[in-house]
């Protein structure tokens, strides 16, 4: 999933990192790479958090909703890619039927793209982003 996230930087500190959509999650880092890279871990800790205590996982918007509001004036806007789907809970089996050349074309999307480890992790992740796009659930 893609998480807008805002830097700013004051002359005497590190680049700093707020991610509007995660409340009380943040990030710094000596440059814009290593505080963007930052955000990753942070993410993961703050969501192991939220699995922990059973909150519910945040809803990620688009950065278009964020512009507005002043606590990010002045800031640099990024977005930063996160797996979320471990947070989703236990992995459950099913069947499902697909058209052949359907599934080889997921099958040759997941040899080339190293954001998927399976087809279970390419279906997961097509599943978040048409959940999040038609309904805003994350």
């Amino acid at each position: 999933m893609k998480f807008p996230v805002v830097l700013h930087k004051d002359a005497d500190s590190e680049y700093g990192v707020i991610i509007p959509d995660v409340a009380g999650c943040f990030s710094a880092g000596g440059t814009v790479a290593q505080a963007l890279e930052n955000v990753k871990e942070a993410l993961a800790l703050h969501y192991e958090g939220l699995v922990t205590d059973g909150d519910p996982l945040p809803q990620v918007r688009e950065i278009d909703e964020h512009l507005e509001n002043p606590d990010y004036a002045g800031g640099v806007w990024a977005v930063v890619e996160f797996d979320v789907t471990p947070y989703f809970g236990k992995s459950v089996r099913f069947n499902a039927t697909l058209p052949e050349q359907l599934l080889e074309r997921i099958d040759q999307t997941v040899k080339r793209d190293q954001r998927y480890s399976s087809r279970s992790g390419f279906l997961a992740a097509a599943a978040l982003r048409e959940l999040s796009a038609e309904y805003g659930v994350s």
